[in-house]
């Protein structure tokens, strides 16, 4: 029988789960976690968890050393939660919003007995999830009336993983699969083709356009785009986002053929909420690296193997890429494809987005 779910499908409803606050367990050998994202726990979860034993929370590494935590379990860091403090103090320790009017959340008591991996793990779905990676955590400890860690997590209906081959689902590349493909002219490009790809375990659509008809022996004109609602949709000035999407589909309209990927990554892959919490600090006067450091996350979570497996699924293995990021290219590589030339695409500068483009040049390397 195939009915129950497979380990990436329970991913995709546990990342459901922890937006909507529900626990799960998470297991390695003897140890257990009960854990729910701070984002999303509510006052009642809290109580809860605070019924089962002593409440740890955890944040990468990014945060503690924002909030001056020592990093014992190389990139995060466990601190005890105190039984008089409120929800709202855990969300002021994950969310970086008012850290200038309030710099001082602790003090903190750090937990150092055990092994962070489950901690981790947590951490990493979270993201996932496109929350504030922030958790907070119970030891489950042996109860009479529940023999297992199993039964435990099926009494509650939690959903309960375990580390290893959920680390290695986690780190495999998704192959998106080709659903349908339709003609589209578009004013930039003119004749195009929109192809959908659909994550296989119900995750994001990720858009493959298709200007003319590029020979698939030849190398490619390609534009990899990350999705940018601001940006794309809403004519943002705080980024060049929006005229690159454009700049890139008229120069494929002029060369005749291209293929341009829209992948729905947003804000570098922490999703919009986390990218408006991020144009919030940037509004205190940090950057877009200090921002996305504060809360929590790297200069860049995005996984650029979904644009190597749809290039290769579609016939694409030699590409002239346009990008100024030579991280983009060096990922590519990585994945077997054969980048013969980068073509600049330097549009979209403005007075409102000048301090943008030079953080991405002196702290992300991108080419002038």
């Amino acid at each position: 029988m195939t009915l129950a779910p497979s380990l990436n499908e329970t991913l995709t409803r546990v990342r459901s789960d922890l937006r909507m606050g529900v626990p799960l367990v998470l297991v390695n050998g003897d140890q257990a976690l009960v854990m729910c994202a701070v984002e999303s726990l509510s006052p009642e979860r809290l109580a809860d968890l605070r019924a089962l034993g002593q409440v740890i929370m955890a944040v990468t590494a990014r945060r503690a050393q924002t909030l001056k935590l020592p990093i014992y379990d190389g990139d995060l860091s466990r601190f005890y939660v105190p039984k008089d403090e409120s929800l709202g103090w855990l969300a002021a320790v994950a969310d970086p919003a008012d850290d200038l009017m309030r710099p001082l959340k602790g003090p903190f008591r750090v937990a150092r007995d055990g092994d962070g991996a489950l901690y981790a793990l947590g951490l990493q779905l979270v993201k996932t999830a496109e929350l504030l990676p922030a958790i907070v955590a119970v030891i489950l400890t042996p109860q009479a009336q529940y023999r297992t860690k199993k039964a435990f997590a099926t009494a509650h209906g939690l959903s309960l993983l375990t580390l290893e081959p959920t680390l290695l689902a986690l780190q495999s590349a998704q192959i998106p699969q080709d659903i349908i493909a339709a003609r589209l002219p578009m004013r930039l490009a003119k004749a195009g083709r929109l192809q959908i790809f659909r994550a296989t375990d119900g995750g994001q659509e990720h858009y493959a356009i298709e200007v003319g008809k590029p020979l698939r022996e030849a190398p490619l004109l390609t534009r990899i785009h990350s999705a940018c609602f601001t940006g794309d949709v809403l004519g943002s000035l705080k980024c060049d986002c929006g005229p690159q999407l454009h700049a890139a589909l008229g120069a494929m309209g002029q060369a005749g053929e291209g293929v341009l990927l829209y992948l729905n990554q947003e804000g570098r892959g922490i999703g919009l909420a986390n990218k408006m919490r991020a144009y919030a600090l940037q509004d205190q006067g940090f950057d877009t690296v200090e921002a996305n450091h504060r809360l929590g996350f790297e200069d860049d979570e995005r996984d650029f193997r979904l644009a190597a497996s749809i290039l290769q699924q579609m016939g694409f293995s030699k590409l002239r890429l346009m990008t100024n990021n030579p991280h983009k290219i060096a990922m590519m590589q990585a994945q077997g494809m054969d980048v013969v030339e980068r073509v600049p695409l330097n549009v979209g500068v403005t007075s409102e987005n000048a301090t943008y483009m030079a953080t991405k040049r002196t702290k992300s390397g991108h080419f002038e």
